[in-house]
């Protein structure tokens, strides 16, 4: 337990969190939408300080992230809690704890242990996901430091539902972000993940003006998601407000959780989406979750010349040269060490 970041006192004993963009009010004894931030008598604590409940040496294909040392390893890590509610979470099990067994979540971990494991298994990087980043916060962002230090990268894997204020303190350890933009109505946002769309975009927006590498993923579900004006809208917004040179992932869905009622994604649909995105400028769109579809490779923007040849989160072939294609020399934007 640690005393929380963000927050404001209020009379009696109330207090306002100001982490994320629901900004809580919390009485006495309460928790916060997020249920691993507590008001005891007038201080908000975070629950899940140091405790773990997930960690793994991934690719850093996998979260996902393809414009970031390409075939590298991060070491990941996640808490209990998320402050969304979506309907589809596959990690629904850890992201979406009862108050009352927080505090008994996960096993210790300290930020000093993560970052040595992050480096015993020859990682480049930590990435904060399987959960939502933002409601550890005070957790990450010890950690980051400590990375930052050690000459590893820093990755938060979020929902872009964090503050201006508290991303601003985070932004100076913060490299790189795929960011989650789950539809383009105000109506999915609502139903089926239970926030603000306009909320999401502001972030997006923030994260780019801080000058942080950014991915953005859609995962496209039938039926919710998966118009094409929907999908038109989202690569409009990313080529006019993000940047042509920012990578769009289009996953496919499968049922899970609470939505189970709708269909896997259709490659054809993730196709469609990839040519929604290309047409509207966009110069990196990937398939994701459809290994050896050939939506996973990265092309020379310029002159077309495959630059990464992937299957699922292995990188077979990197013709990249320090940032250019090895064929034209054009200059291919991402984090390339």
């Amino acid at each position: 337990m640690k005393e929380a970041m963000f927050y404001e006192k209020l009379d009696g004993e109330r207090v306002r969190c100001g982490l994320c963009r629901f900004r809580c009010l919390i009485g006495s004894g309460k928790f916060g939408h997020c249920r691993v931030r507590q008001n005891r008598a007038g201080v908000l604590y975070s629950l899940v300080y140091g405790r773990a409940v997930a960690e793994h040496v991934d690719p850093i294909e996998k979260k996902p992230l393809f414009h970031l040392l390409p075939g590298s390893r991060s070491y990941s890590v996640a808490t209990v809690g998320c402050n969304f509610r979506c309907l589809h979470c596959q990690n629904y099990s850890i992201s979406q704890p009862d108050e009352q067994s927080v505090e008994r979540a996960g096993f210790a971990l300290s930020p000093e242990q993560i970052v040595e494991r992050a480096l015993a298994a020859g990682c480049r990087s930590i990435a904060y996901t399987y959960t939502e980043p933002t409601i550890f916060f005070e957790y990450a962002y010890e950690t980051a430091k400590l990375a930052r230090e050690a000459g590893l990268k820093n990755i938060f894997v979020t929902n872009g539902y964090i503050t201006s204020e508290a991303l601003s303190v985070m932004a100076p350890y913060l490299d790189a972000a795929n960011i989650d933009l789950k539809g383009f109505s105000d109506s999915f946002y609502r139903e089926v993940v239970g926030a603000s769309l306009d909320e999401v975009l502001d972030c997006i927006r923030q994260y780019k003006r801080l000058g942080i590498w950014i991915e953005i993923t859609t995962l496209v579900i039938p039926n919710r998601n998966d118009s094409e004006e929907e999908l038109r809208g989202i690569a409009r917004f990313i080529a006019d407000e993000v940047g042509v040179d920012t990578p769009w992932h289009v996953s496919q869905f499968y049922p899970t959780y609470r939505l189970t009622d709708e269909p896997r994604t259709p490659v054809s649909t993730l196709r469609k989406a990839r040519d929604l995105g290309l047409e509207a400028g966009l110069r990196y769109v990937y398939e994701g979750n459809v290994p050896g579809e050939g939506g996973e490779n990265s092309y020379c923007p310029g002159c077309g010349a495959l630059l990464i040849r992937r299957y699922g989160y292995v990188v077979e072939e990197n013709l990249l040269a320090q940032g250019r294609c090895g064929s034209c020399g054009a200059a291919v934007e991402g984090v390339w060490s």
